[in-house]
């Protein structure tokens, strides 16, 4: 028997387990292949890429930096049309109660509202998003 998909609405608080952050909002973006993360600071260092993920303008922000062994860069298609090369990461995020690892691409979104977009990579044959319904995930985990 097929295992129903949860259903997932426009937005959402998920956890960031391998970035150390709770409670962060999400955006989802069917119209974005990538998943997104905002970072204050992006650095190679050492060989090694130092991030700070979020701001002070986020309620989850930690201002701890992580470094990342493995990573790479790609070129991305920004909201606004412009080729952007981005540094890439695995991390992994939790929804509806189960962890599900992605590619995560590194960007400066301090102007958007959402800190976090999940694109299509994440949510592909994983969830149905209904755009009427809001913090399904997070509703669940409460």
């Amino acid at each position: 028997m097929k295992k129903e998909k949860p259903i997932i609405g426009k937005d959402d608080i998920a956890d960031f387990p391998i970035f150390n952050l709770l409670n962060v909002n999400v955006k989802i973006d069917s119209g974005a292949y990538t998943s997104t993360i905002h970072c204050s600071e992006i650095e190679e260092v050492n060989k090694m890429l130092r991030v700070v993920f979020l701001d002070e303008n986020e309620s989850a922000y930690t201002g701890e930096s992580l470094y990342f062994l493995e990573f790479d860069q790609k070129k991305v298609r920004s909201s606004s049309g412009e080729m952007q090369v981005r540094y890439i990461v695995q991390g992994n995020i939790i929804l509806f109660g189960k962890k599900h690892t992605t590619e995560f691409t590194l960007s400066n979104r301090e102007l958007m509202r959402y800190p976090v977009l999940l694109g299509r990579k994440l949510l592909s044959n994983r969830f149905v998003i209904d755009t009427t319904l809001s913090n399904e995930s997070y509703k669940k985990k409460k």
